[in-house]
């Protein structure tokens, strides 16, 4: 085997990008464009305003329904979207992610629909996105926002996709792991950038990175802290360094109760909750 080929079987992210490649074009047969763009004209509810829901005045969690990944393996057994969904509402998420990846995130589109129907709050949907058939489908499936991860995407894609998502009121999330992704993120007008503290080329998390990078990002950017979220003081950390919002998936998935698990990162007590 060359140093490439080596290369590119440890790249965790570029064999997720591969197979889900081979999964939408299937999935572009199964459903063309046009009635899926009919289909989100006629029957897709309004839009919710994930920006605003993730910039308010308080501590704003996007809470994640993940039911697996690839460096964790199996996280949650007993995975029901909707009950979820509406649990974690309840709990004090101001937005919710769905990953729909399939073979190594154990996720759905379907899972994406039961949440957005089961709740009031705007949903994220998580997934690889690089094509607009899957902005469409997204918009279908009820998401009020979409994930964009530029390290996947080259900039006259990311451009395009982003028009998309302002075209359907989707302002999409765009999540970056370097300097230089971030220096894409900004040029493209990005709104709303996460910072990913998790390489997704090993899975390896830093949450320092997520640190130095939010220093670089302008005060009219929302900046979304993501992975390796695991107490309230990392929490308490990030916010003070200039973070909005905070993506935890698996340190609520773990859990045999995530809503209370997602109150004790918020600080909210007992008596508050009575």
């Amino acid at each position: 085997m060359s140093d490439e080929n080596k290369n590119n079987t440890e790249n965790i992210l570029l064999r997720i990008t591969e197979r889900r490649r081979e999964a939408v074009e299937h999935r572009k047969r199964t459903i063309p464009l046009v009635p899926l763009k009919i289909a989100v004209e006629k029957r897709a509810p309004a839009a919710r305003n994930f920006a605003a829901a993730i910039s308010a005045n308080r501590t704003n969690i996007i809470a994640e329904l993940k039911r697996a990944s690839p460096s964790r393996g199996l996280i949650r057994a007993d995975f029901e979207p909707a009950k979820l969904a509406v649990e974690l509402a309840e709990a004090g998420a101001a937005a919710l992610s769905v990953l729909t990846e399939e073979e190594f995130f154990g996720g759905s589109v379907l899972h994406l629909k039961e949440a957005s129907a089961a709740t009031r709050v705007p949903v994220l949907r998580k997934d690889f996105i690089f094509d607009p058939w899957q902005v469409w489908e997204s918009r279908a499936a009820g998401a009020d926002s979409f994930l964009l991860i530029v390290g996947t995407l080259e900039q006259p894609l990311l451009l395009e996709l982003l028009a998309l998502g302002r075209q359907l009121q989707m302002e999409p999330l765009v999540e970056v792991h370097t300097r230089e992704e971030l220096v894409r993120a900004l040029e493209a007008d990005a709104h709303i950038i996460g910072v990913n503290a998790r390489d997704l080329t090993t899975f390896n998390v830093d949450v320092d990175l997520a640190l130095e990078l939010v220093d670089e990002m302008p005060d009219t950017c929302i900046a979304v802290a993501e992975s390796g979220i695991r107490s309230r003081e990392i929490l308490e950390r990030l916010s003070v360094a200039g973070f909005d919002a905070f993506l935890i998936g698996e340190q609520l998935m773990k859990q045999a109760q995530p809503g209370e698990e997602l109150r004790r990162l918020l600080g909210v007590t007992q008596a508050q909750n009575a």
